[in-house]
């Protein structure tokens, strides 16, 4: 199941980024397609003010996923360290993540949906894992607890 095929002619108004912003922090950060018609998320993550992260989601009618076991995104990072994101609805407060490493190349990750975490503001829930039933959002997160630039082009987001 395709939940995101990023191309030059793709409609991102349903993509949403989201800075430290919202509780005074100082980071910034967009969300644009590419000349090759990838997605890109690119900014700065700043500790000033108690801030330290950005983050991006897409949220879409919900899907029925029951059957599906992973999570395949291809993409280019910097290096750096990057949160995967989802949610079951997007009314829930928490989200289940998943950290992943980028090595500078184009790249497949691939993430087991029940090794998603419950989480609610950087915190882990005592709950159970991701149900992978149903699935409203999707996102990414870098907060490394570091004043860093970053750069994550992605290229799609497939269930498997």
């Amino acid at each position: 199941m395709v939940i995101f095929d990023f191309n030059k002619e793709s409609d991102i108004s349903d993509w949403k980024v989201v800075n430290d912003a919202v509780m005074g922090g100082r980071s910034s950060s967009k969300f644009y397609l590419n000349e090759e018609g990838n997605g890109v998320f690119i900014g700065k993550v700043s500790l000033e003010n108690n801030g330290g992260f950005s983050s991006l989601r897409h949220r879409f009618n919900q899907k029925k996923i029951a059957g599906y076991r992973k999570v395949s995104i291809r993409l280019k990072g910097d290096g750096k360290r990057y949160q995967f994101r989802a949610k079951t609805n997007k009314e829930d407060q928490q989200a289940y993540i998943s950290y992943f490493e980028t090595t500078g190349e184009w790249q497949t990750v691939e993430i087991m949906l029940s090794a998603l975490e419950p989480t609610f503001r950087g915190r882990k829930l005592n709950m159970p894992n991701f149900p992978a039933e149903e699935l409203e959002e999707v996102g990414f997160m870098i907060g490394n607890k570091l004043n860093e630039n970053f750069e994550l082009v992605i290229n799609n987001i497939v269930l498997e």
